[in-house]
């Protein structure tokens, strides 16, 4: 098998991004602290198409020389909108998107589990890498997404949380 380089991979172009029908997926990062991780959640989004990005609370926005680190050029193709208040956001959000918080709670549903309907879009809320989702956004959730894990470790680092996500919801939504 041969490497491919990055002009064999066919990838589009930000003009091409922007005019691509997009994924039905919006993500909200509530509070994220780490800059590198911003900047991840970004490029991840680009690589699914994501439709919008919300920057809440003390989430750094772009350009920041940290976050364009890891994104990679992202920040310029997937489209973002800062929000003070994630709870109010999400208040909004809910009224025409399906919003699911990424987070462990009672009765959340283990992401194999979890089926989206084809026609529905949705909104993915990643929280504090320390605090996580805010049990009052939680509670304004429609529902949760838990990824289960069977090691010591409490949770996983959150960009590696939304990439499990963000290609879990993908695949399933455009499997045909």
């Amino acid at each position: 098998m041969k490497k491919l380089k990055n002009s064999e991979l066919d990838r589009l172009d930000i003009n091409q991004f922007k005019e691509a029908r997009k994924s039905p997926i919006i993500v909200v990062l509530d509070n994220i602290r780490s800059l590198n991780n911003i900047g991840s959640i970004f490029r991840t989004a680009d690589a699914f198409l994501i439709e919008k990005i919300y920057l809440c609370g003390i989430t750094a926005r772009p350009p920041h020389k940290d976050i364009h680190k890891t994104a990679l050029g992202a920040t310029d193709s997937v489209e973002w909108e800062y929000r003070k208040d994630g709870l109010e956001l999400i208040k909004e959000l809910k009224k025409k998107h399906q919003c699911l918080a990424v987070e462990q709670t009672e009765n959340a549903s283990l992401l194999q589990n979890f089926q989206p309907e084809p026609q529905q879009s949705y909104v993915l809320v990643f929280g504090n890498e320390v605090k996580g989702v805010a049990q009052a956004i939680v509670d304004q959730c429609h529902g949760v997404i838990e990824i289960p894990q069977f090691g010591t470790k409490h949770s996983l680092n959150v960009a590696v949380s939304a990439g499990v996500v963000l290609w879990d919801l993908w695949s399933k939504l455009n499997k045909n």
